[in-house]
């Protein structure tokens, strides 16, 4: 019995770790799924909605580590209602952490820097180490750019890249999502889509948008 008992502890010594590691590996992949899945569906959702009414371009301002937009609530046991969405990276003690965050809609005064005006809350994080996100986004012409703001549409679709965060390598993990919105209302019931867009492209112009990076294949 004594060596019954010492042989299944030797054997149960080596095999525990291998199964913890295993474990957490696991645990860790399942947690970062539902964090890219509410991700993707946070960023298709995105809305078609401008900071006040004398502004023309929506409120979509995007680079590879920071997204900021407006969607429709989706808490549950609450009326719609619009709301701001931040999907930040921020580091903390146990490392590098993607937060989401969010704050009520309302106009925004337009003698005011926007970000001046947002006060976030709730936040929650999706995707923490060891992986890290960072964000593209493509237009009608289907190129891939490191940034988006004051383009008077928004991005056709995003890229979600997922890499480890020690090697930095990308990952398989990595996905892209289509935007439901990427037309203002206006432009739904033109007879010519393309000059309506032509048109919301001139009014924004008087503003050089923000520098881009990164060219890749279409979404």
């Amino acid at each position: 019995m004594g060596a019954i008992v010492l042989s299944l502890g030797a054997v149960a010594g080596q095999w525990l770790p291998n199964w913890h590691r295993g474990f957490g590996r696991v645990q860790r992949l399942e947690t970062l799924d539902v964090g890219l899945q509410r991700l993707a569906e946070d960023l298709e959702s995105a809305e078609y909605v401008t900071p006040n009414s004398v502004a023309k371009a929506p409120i979509f301002f995007g680079d590879k580590k920071t997204v900021t937009f407006v969607r429709v609530s989706n808490a549950p046991g609450t009326d719609p209602h619009l709301e701001f969405i931040r999907l930040a990276e921020t580091v903390d003690e146990r490392g590098f952490a993607l937060v989401r965050s969010r704050a009520p809609f309302k106009p925004l005064d337009p003698g005011r820097p926007i970000e001046a005006q947002l006060y976030f809350a709730d936040p929650v994080v999706l995707i923490r180490a060891p992986f890290r996100v960072s964000f593209a986004f493509a237009g009608a012409d289907r190129l891939w750019r490191g940034s988006w703001a004051d383009s008077g549409l928004l991005p056709t679709a995003a890229r979600i890249e997922v890499r480890d965060a020690a090697t930095d390598k990308v990952l398989a993990l990595s996905t892209a999502t289509l935007l439901h919105v990427d037309l203002p209302a206006e432009c739904v019931t033109q007879k010519s889509v393309r000059q309506c867009l032509e048109e919301m492209r001139g009014q924004t112009s008087t503003q050089p948008p923000k520098t881009t990076a990164g060219v890749g294949n279409g979404p």
